[in-house]
């Protein structure tokens, strides 16, 4: 068995399959467990990521699970330990981004750490300690109409202070353009002046790679995906194709969405444009006690032998705000999970074993009403997003091969091309 070098935390399950993606492709072999296993780790990998889903839920529930986590991976032999968060940095207003740095902090006694959800594969870049989405702002990008975690503050220095105890600080691009003898500097500078968390600059995948060698001593990471491109090469590790190799593929495919996000519209309409057959969820008839699953299962029955099937809640910001109304935020958006999650497992179990998830509540839902405890994490779609392969009651024979797609990523066309990589 090869020694386990990087342990890495995530607050939810597509985030967690965006940073193994990163990983894979800079040369680790990566597993992802569903959840803090039970047992030690069967697996011959050079990292582990834990998917937690505890983004949204409260800061004390979140801070116990990352712990969980943390001693779990602690035991495994983690050398180092890596906190991923999304790469728009959205959370709570009562964290909890900053709560569970500063409990892992805490844990491990680090005394410095950095945060930066910069990845620009996918136009997420922190310029001045400010966080943009594509060429606007993050508050101007739709985040602020986010359902759970809108954000309206783009300035980061300022959304994590608000967060910690601890003083933040910022590690800005001219520093950072110098490479990582002046990141380390500046590092250096930091803890001087009393910062314990600093926020970093990037805005390419360059300064990725200049941040990797300056964060090697550091037992505690926080970041989104990106900064896993610079880390495999400070472990001996150069990128390799068998590090994504996944059993082969079989069996009916299918779609399920539950992310409103704008990236996620535009996949929408592209499958229904292209002719797919889709069929949309309608919550309030979910709220009025209709079986909504067993209808969409009826429906998807005959259509699956015929070609890809979408099932999908996505909705506009304005609709999704209507149903909220009616129902509150967070039964309208479990409801939804949980009929999704119903019908996900219908599907694979009638025979759909390439299965793509879009939207981070909502692949979390799935993956445990599929019974799926771990995930081997093979080729990238589009950035940020892998083809995994999966054990599960539903397919318990070949298993299947899943995607966890968050809301914000992937081309236009994710839903039609994503098939595509596994023929």
């Amino acid at each position: 068995m090869a020694k386990l070098v990087l342990g890495c935390i995530a607050d939810d399950f597509t985030g967690a399959t965006d940073l193994a993606n990163n990983l894979v492709r800079a040369g680790m072999r990566v597993v992802q467990t569903i959840g803090v296993p039970a047992g030690p780790l069967d697996a011959d990998v050079d990292a582990v990521v834990v998917a937690l889903k505890s983004r949204t839920i409260a800061p004390a529930d979140a801070i116990a699970q990352s712990l969980d986590a943390l001693r779990w991976l602690q035991a495994q032999g983690a050398q180092q330990i890596y906190f991923k968060y999304c790469s728009t940095f959205d959370s709570t207003a009562q964290g909890n981004i900053g709560p569970v740095t500063e409990a892992l902090m805490d844990a491990l006694r680090c005394d410095f750490t950095i945060a930066t959800p910069a990845f620009p594969d996918n136009k997420r870049t922190v310029f001045k300690g400010y966080l943009f989405a594509g060429d606007v702002l993050l508050n101007e990008s739709g985040m602020q109409n986010h359902p759970l975690t809108p954000m309206t503050d783009p300035n980061l220095v300022r959304v994590l202070q608000a967060q910690c105890t601890r003083k933040v600080g910022l590690i800005d691009h001219a520093v950072v353009a110098r490479g990582a003898a002046a990141i380390e500097e500046r590092i250096a500078q930091l803890k001087a002046e009393g910062v314990r968390i600093a926020i970093v600059d990037a805005v390419s995948n360059d300064d990725l790679l200049r941040m990797g060698p300056a964060l090697a001593k550091l037992p505690l990471l926080t970041a989104g995906s990106g900064v896993a491109i610079g880390l495999p090469a400070n472990f001996g590790l150069a990128p390799s194709s068998q590090a994504s190799a996944l059993p082969k593929a079989g069996g009916k495919t299918a779609v399920v969405s539950g992310s409103c996000s704008l990236a996620t519209n535009r996949q929408v309409l592209d499958f229904i444009q292209r002719g797919g057959a889709a069929m949309a969820i309608d919550p309030l008839r979910i709220a009025a006690g209709v079986d909504v699953a067993a209808e969409v299962l009826a429906w998807a029955a005959p259509r699956i032998d015929k070609g890809s099937v979408l099932v999908y809640s996505t909705a506009e910001a304005g609709a999704v705000k209507s149903v909220q109304g009616r129902l509150g935020v967070e039964e309208a958006g479990a409801m939804v999970e949980r009929t999704i999650a119903a019908i996900a497992r219908g599907l694979v179990e009638r025979g759909v074993h390439q299965l793509v998830v879009a939207g981070g509540e909502t692949s979390g839902a799935c993956v445990q009403a599929l019974g799926i405890a771990q995930m081997q994490i093979g080729p990238q779609i589009d950035p940020g997003v892998p083809w995994c392969h999966a054990r599960s009651d539903a397919a318990p024979e070949a298993g299947l091969h899943i995607t966890l797609k968050s809301g914000n990523f992937g081309s236009d066309d994710f839903f039609t091309k994503a098939f595509t990589v596994l023929a």
